[in-house]
């Protein structure tokens, strides 16, 4: 049997070459771009941009605050910092909007157990600031609670949904027990106001996933129970429920961040026009919502409400033609954590809700918290990620029980 001899090309014969197909990459970064919810990520940025903006505003007041004899802060240092950390956030956001929907669940599990040790090594090894003991220093200081409370909203996502497979399954029970673990850790902080995004979140997840009504009930009124004995034994929710309840004095900081709200009226002073934000503590964090309104006014106030509805009611009319729980439930509990943090702290801004430490998504400076929720808002635009040609039948839960008890 012969040997097959190798082509040669002939004197002026055009050489045969392989075909040549897109690289891959770019082909990636096509489908994502066709896949991602565009109108979702232009109202990140748009967020995250008028969070600049608010944190130069809020800078000096933070820096002329922090600064001392020995050392002088400029008065533009914390907004250089954020836009660091904006940056690194960024490119968080975006590599992880790229991850497929399998990696995200399995992420978010092994994110969820590794945040979880280290919300545990947090009393011993924590580093304390204002009182409150919150953070591990690593080189960087981050708060391990920040990159839970997405983890878990997968992690919890993602237990109940076995519900679909086996109904007799204790979703409930087991994503219940993992909950009161990480609160009574949270409490020890204390960090109340993370508590109670927790609790809301996966109260929202267990509705979602059909909770009886009987049940519900059952929570809210343990619920009720929970509060008024944290009131009696748990001196941090004491002192800020009786702060806000008796009413505030011209140094409380809720009553100082409403005065700073309204002293700009509707259209504000102008950018670092504002003189009521020299007081705030904290105000390129916690009050930041206050310097808004003061240099900016009450309607930029409304838009940024309405910015934050409309991310909100965007996610919720992307999962209206979702077939897949897990998918269902992690959106949703994602959204929740966002919206929640967003309202609370524009309530205690508002003097309407009493004072829990939370900042403003996406607009607040912040170091590991910017890069948490970058993270955060990500796997929302991973997860929401469609195929605008596949068409989906709205998931019923009910149907697919029945389907699976059939089988």
């Amino acid at each position: 049997m012969s040997a097959v001899r190798p082509y040669i090309p002939r004197p002026g014969e055009a050489v045969r070459r392989a075909p040549q197909f897109p690289n891959t990459r770019k082909r990636q970064l096509l489908i994502w771009w066709r896949e991602i919810d565009r109108v979702l990520l232009v109202l990140i940025l748009l967020l995250m941009a008028i969070g600049s903006v608010a944190v130069a505003a809020s800078s000096p007041a933070s820096a002329r605050r922090l600064s001392g004899s020995a050392k002088a802060l400029p008065d533009l240092y914390f907004f250089w910092l954020h836009l660091r950390f904006q940056l690194l956030g960024l490119a968080v956001l975006f590599a992880t909007s790229m991850v497929p929907r399998e990696w995200v669940r399995r992420g978010g599990i092994l994110l969820a157990a590794a945040m979880f040790l280290a919300l545990c090594l947090v009393p011993i090894v924590g580093s304390e600031v204002n009182g409150a003991r919150r953070w591990i220093n690593l080189g960087m200081s981050f708060q391990p609670s920040e990159f839970l409370k997405p983890a878990f909203a997968v992690l919890c996502a993602w237990i109940l949904s076995w519900r679909v497979r086996d109904p007799e399954l204790p979703v409930i029970g087991i994503s219940a027990g993992l909950l009161v673990v990480i609160v009574a850790l949270l409490m020890m902080q204390p960090n109340l106001g993370e508590a109670i995004l927790f609790v809301g979140m996966w109260f929202i997840l267990a509705m979602l996933a059909g909770l009886p009504l009987q049940r519900i009930a059952i929570m809210v009124g343990a619920g009720s129970v929970g509060m008024a004995l944290a009131y009696l034994f748990y001196d941090n929710a004491r002192h800020r429920i009786d702060s806000f309840m008796g009413g505030g004095t011209a140094y409380d900081q809720v009553d100082l961040a409403a005065r700073t709200l309204q002293a700009g009226g509707w259209t504000g002073t102008g950018l670092w026009l504002g003189t009521q934000k020299m007081r705030l503590p904290e105000a390129h964090t916690d009050y930041i919502f206050s310097v808004i309104g003061e240099e900016f006014g009450l309607l930029i106030c409304g838009l940024i409400v309405v910015l934050y509805l409309a991310i909100v009611l965007r996610v919720v009319v992307r999962l209206l033609g979702e077939d897949n729980l897990f998918i269902i439930l992690s959106a949703s509990g994602l959204t929740a954590l966002f919206g929640g943090q967003a309202f609370i702290n524009i309530m205690v801004n508002l003097q309407l809700f009493p004072s829990k430490g939370t900042t403003l998504p996406l607009i607040s400076y912040g170091g590991s918290s910017t890069i948490a929720q970058c993270f955060a808002v990500g796997l929302l635009l991973a997860i929401t990620r469609r195929n605008p040609y596949l068409e989906r039948e709205k998931f019923d839960l009910r149907t697919a029980l029945e389907k699976e008890a059939g089988q």
